[in-house]
């Protein structure tokens, strides 16, 4: 039976950072194998978001997450260079402007002043400055804007997954063209990993980053998390009118817009009752387009009034149902097995942070850089949420 010091269920974007982190300690000399059931991550979240970073949340953790994540990606030509060759993941620093109605202006207030606290970047914008800066922007509605000037943007997460893939195998990491049925266990400890085709693989450790799979990888050690799955889309455009330095605008209501090449990509969560599990159909929702999304942005950027439609797919998030956060550390009552789930459309950004994060706790039995304890998975039985207003 093979042996390995720690087993990764899922080897996209967040169990490729935690691959590297670990890889990467000089405290740490196991081995590690990485579990993909889809090596070529054509649906995976990482290949199919929109890919972008922001420090404007609410809570602190996630804003620290995130000034970390800025921070990596600014770096990773150093960081994950491989031999000569540095890894390019064409961020923009185009920043994030949040809008803000009447109602939504004591909230956007106060996450401002947590966000700057702390050290991001952001912009606290009256109307008439929106209208100086974005001149193209229909203000009439609003009546406050926060933009982040640098730190905040948009970048290739298919890059930034292949970059931590390539430079975790440079350092020794396997991974395995397989699927992960269960996590073994014996005791209430981790002892293995089953594969599909029956194969028993030892470990001491395992981490659930399997995405979509992670509940029912959870479950088959006896821990249950509340992980929905849901259905996104992403729908792009060309304007016929010039809109210079449109950033990733997001407007009162929640529908995104962000330049894409030479257009731009936009989309929205899909109202409750036409928000179901996700079951496996990648279908394009256009509805969702002509009756929400553009009739948003035409009214919020005029010039957004003559458009022509491009290509649109579907993906999906894993959901944090109890509080839109990721359940990150170690699973209740399972010893050995560390959950990285339900990052609820944040895994892109936060994997940098997560995956040094779960390395940690790993290799050393604790967090020794930035803490990241008020998302672990206990909080689900306690009751306790991480009250995240800026859910996008």
């Amino acid at each position: 039976m093979a042996h390995y010091d720690v087993v990764i269920i899922g080897g996209a974007v967040t169990g490729s950072s935690v691959a590297y982190h670990l890889a990467a300690d000089p405290a740490f000399g196991g081995r590690v194998l990485v579990v993909e059931k889809d090596p070529t991550y054509q649906a995976c979240a990482s290949a199919l978001s929109a890919a972008s970073i922001r420090q404007q949340f609410s809570t602190a953790v996630n804003v620290e997450i995130s000034l970390y994540g800025i921070r990596f990606l600014r770096e990773i030509g150093e960081r994950l260079a491989v031999g000569d060759e540095r890894p390019v993941v064409d961020l923009h620093e185009g920043g994030y402007l949040f809008l803000a109605t009447a109602a939504g202006r004591p909230v956007l207030e106060e996450n401002h002043a947590l966000q700057t606290r702390l050290g991001a970047d952001i912009l606290f914008l009256e109307p008439e400055q929106l209208v100086e800066r974005f001149p193209w922007l229909a203000v009439d509605d609003v009546v406050a804007g926060c933009w982040g000037r640098t730190g905040e943007g948009w970048f290739d997460g298919y890059g930034l997954m292949q970059a931590f893939r390539k430079k975790a195998r440079s350092l020794g990491v396997e991974y395995r063209a397989t699927s992960a049925a269960a996590v073994v266990t014996e005791g209430g400890r981790v002892t293995g990993v089953r594969l599909a085709d029956g194969e028993v693989i030892s470990c001491g450790a395992v981490v659930n980053a399997a995405g979509r799979g992670g509940r029912e990888i959870a479950r088959s050690a006896g821990c249950d998390i509340p992980i929905e799955v849901k259905k996104r889309m992403i729908f792009t455009f060309k304007c016929a009118d010039e809109v210079r330095n449109c950033p990733l605008l997001i407007d009162p209501n929640g529908t995104y817009v962000r330049p894409e090449g030479d257009g731009f990509l936009c989309g929205s969560a899909p109202p409750e009752d036409r928000d179901p599990e996700f079951d496996g159909d990648f279908t394009v929702d256009w509805p969702l387009f002509e009756e929400l999304i553009w009739p948003t942005l035409a009214t919020r950027v005029p010039a957004f009034e003559r458009i022509r439609p491009g290509r649109a797919w579907a993906g999906y998030y894993d959901m944090c149902a109890f509080d839109h956060n990721v359940l990150l550390g170690r699973a209740p009552d399972v010893d050995g097995l560390y959950l990285a789930n339900g990052f609820s459309g944040h895994g892109l950004q936060q994997s940098p942070a997560v995956g040094r994060g779960l390395a940690e706790l790993i290799v050393h039995g604790r967090y020794t850089t930035l803490d990241l304890s008020e998302l672990d998975p206990a909080r689900v039985a306690a009751g306790r949420r991480v009250a995240e207003k800026n859910v996008v």
